[in-house]
């Protein structure tokens, strides 16, 4: 299950392109999520849309999705651009039709929303074949950055939950602090 939420009163430390490019690259988040041109995606937990924003350009339509409307209002007071769209919304409950997704992402989240019925949306949600890129804090790491170890999944707890619920884990690395998984949904 899930543990608590990212603090949105400190949204700006989301914004720290140093630290946030440390444990994930923008080159590597695109090459995860392997989205073509025109897919439409979602960032799952988009925060103050940091991560969304090095998305954005490469496809048609990004949906910024997260549970607290206050990072919505920190990312319109930043600048939407005009082919993403904010959704308020929790991931074990998307507001979208069945296949309407070729691809979602979650940087550093995963450990926020991880639960079976969460899972089970995005294979609702995702087309067959669709991706899904989760790169987050591992178990296996230092807790020195990001949440409690305590609240972190390895990347082998995490391959084994999305492969109960119909993905098949393409791409895995657990790292010294994260982990990178790419799954495809069947």
């Amino acid at each position: 299950m899930g543990y608590h939420t990212f603090d949105a009163s400190r949204a700006d430390k989301l914004e720290r392109a140093e630290r946030r490019f440390r444990f994930c690259s923008a080159e590597e988040l695109r090459w995860a999520l392997g989205a073509d041109a025109d897919a439409t995606v979602a960032d799952l937990g988009s925060g103050t849309g940091f991560f969304t924003d090095v998305v954005a350009p490469h496809v048609e339509t990004c949906h910024a999705v997260d549970v607290q409307a206050a990072m919505h209002e920190y990312y319109r007071e930043k600048g939407v651009p005009e082919n993403v769209e904010l959704v308020t919304s929790g991931v074990a409950d998307l507001p979208f039709e069945d296949d309407a997704l070729d691809g979602a992402f979650s940087t550093m989240t995963y450990h926020e929303f991880a639960s079976d019925e969460a899972l089970t949306e995005l294979g609702r949600v995702l087309t067959e074949s669709g991706r899904l890129a989760i790169l987050d804090w591992s178990a296996r790491g230092s807790g020195e950055a990001g949440p409690p170890v305590e609240e972190r999944f390895s990347a082998a707890e995490t391959t084994a939950a999305l492969e109960d619920h119909g993905f098949a884990v393409e791409h895995a690395a657990e790292r010294p602090e994260t982990f990178l998984l790419v799954a495809i949904a069947q």
